[in-house]
């Protein structure tokens, strides 16, 4: 009886980590003081179909051999998984201690893994946004793009990606990638490389108004033409910070009518032939990386495109994000972007900033705001309206057998300043800018993220824009 009484304190001692510590031992085993030394014996790994172990072990914040506390080596298993989900390549993971002999410990670690493979149609408007095509282009379906889509999110086993984009329509366009081979034993060096080839028949060739105007060719001739080619190595030593150096080559070519009508585009010339070096320090230590609620996200970047008098552009870029709970169901967010380019007299093509690929703020989504240095932050305080699961009774689907659904609510303002000495006729440059709104945000499963917002900014307009991911 007393033996038995001995592993209930146990187990409510280590029980204080959370749900994700489950402890199961011998009744012969008796362990008083959950502060001495354990040594860890075995680390055993489960579910793991397709990832290699070593992907895994690179994750884990505890080691076999090393002492812990069994408090300490509880608070490590909410720890590890948190690291494990933040790879992307599972959407269960359970971190557990299973047994303990004397002094000495082990610990299961069960995964239930992603489908990797993900063969998906394309179907995608030219313009930056649905709202911007709905409204502007009256869902025009001849400025559609269309194809195919293939990811492998883990080719190898080995956190690795293979992505091959086969465009038609608007853009007609074939891009090839891989992510993330490695190269050395440990899992910290590692190499990407890719390419792409397109040609559009609709080309931006100028900003009035901020808004994006466009020339469109006649028939089935195309206006702008590209390829572009990269290989970059990154260096993760630490499990938060990861290093990327790289270089890219990029050749692009237009038709001499966008110089006529606006001879700034590339600064007076048809074709543009440059390398790129670029180095990007990236730092994410969250709790949820598609969406997190607690936790910092950050990336300091600064590349060097062109090396002669063609292209001569100095690019430096920050971007962060900050997390914190303030209670159980509130939570807070403060997002920073800026940028620097030098010099700052840039041709067209190197003057986009806010609209342009992962940068915008609320409420100026039909705008695009030129620029070659600023940059804008964005508050927002949300409450956890639910978080619930929906469970498939399957046994062919056990992968996707539980769909985690979890609802916000939220509202938010965003403060910016974008610095443009060529404005031309573009009021929303060099000048401080600001929006507001509430909002909706659903996450579910596969890190799809779902926003609808309702915004409103100092030209007195307001909309109801629908966001698929989660924009800095």
């Amino acid at each position: 009886m007393c033996a038995l009484c001995s592993i209930k304190r146990l187990k409510a001692q280590v029980a204080l980590a959370g749900p994700d510590l489950l402890y199961s031992t011998d009744g012969d085993n008796v362990i008083v003081d959950t502060t001495s030394l354990f040594t860890l014996r075995e680390i055993n790994i489960t579910g793991n179909r397709q990832t290699n172990f070593k992907i895994i072990l690179r994750e884990l914040p505890f080691q076999i051999n090393e002492r812990y506390p069994l408090n300490v080596l509880a608070d490590k298993f909410s720890e590890a998984k948190r690291r494990l989900m933040n790879t992307g390549l599972f959407h269960h993971v359970v971190v557990s201690l299973n047994s303990i002999q004397g002094y000495e410990a082990s610990v299961n670690v069960e995964v239930r893994e992603r489908w990797y493979i993900i063969p998906m149609p394309y179907v995608k408007a030219v313009d930056r946004s649905i709202g911007e095509w709905a409204q502007e282009q009256n869902m025009d379906m001849k400025r559609v793009n269309y194809g195919i889509k293939i990811k492998h999110n883990n080719i190898s086993g080995r956190n690795d990606k293979l992505f091959v984009n086969l465009k038609n329509g608007y853009t007609k366009e074939v891009a090839l990638a891989y992510y993330g081979l490695m190269l050395d034993k440990n899992f910290k060096w590692s190499t990407s490389l890719g390419v792409s080839l397109g040609k559009n028949k609709e080309v931006n060739y100028n900003t009035v108004g901020n808004k994006l105007l466009a020339y469109k060719s006649d028939g089935n001739s195309f206006v702008h033409s590209y390829t572009r080619a990269f290989v970059e190595f990154s260096y993760r030593q630490a499990i938060n910070t990861t290093h990327t150096f790289g270089i890219s080559y990029n050749s692009e070519d237009v038709a001499d009518t966008i110089l006529a009508i606006n001879s700034h585009y590339f600064d007076n010339t048809s074709r543009l032939r440059y390398p790129s070096l670029y180095y990007t320090l990236s730092y994410s230590n969250t709790d949820f990386l598609p969406y997190p609620l607690k936790g910092y996200v950050a990336e300091v970047s600064i590349a060097k495109r062109g090396l002669n008098t063609d292209l001569n552009l100095w690019h430096l870029s920050a971007k962060g994000s900050g997390s914190w709970p303030l209670s159980s169901k509130y939570f807070m967010n403060l997002r920073m972007a800026g940028v620097l380019k030098l010099p700052f007299r840039q041709p067209y093509i190197n003057q986009q900033f806010v609209g342009y690929k992962d940068l915008y703020m609320q409420g100026y989504e039909y705008y695009v705001i030129d620029g070659v240095a600023g940059g804008y932050s964005k508050l927002s305080f949300s409450r956890e309206l639910f978080n619930t699961s929906i469970h498939i009774p399957s046994e062919t689907i056990k992968r996707i057998n539980n769909i985690p659904f979890r609802a916000y609510a939220k509202v938010y303002g965003n403060a910016g300043y974008i610095y443009n000495p060529q404005a031309g006729k573009n009021p929303l440059s060099n000048k401080v800018i600001f929006s507001g709104g509430f909002g909706l945000d659903i996450v579910t499963f596969y890190d799809f993220i779902i926003k609808l917002e309702c915004s409103f900014n100092q030209l007195g307009q307001n909309g109801l824009y629908l966001h698929r991911r989660d924009y800095f």
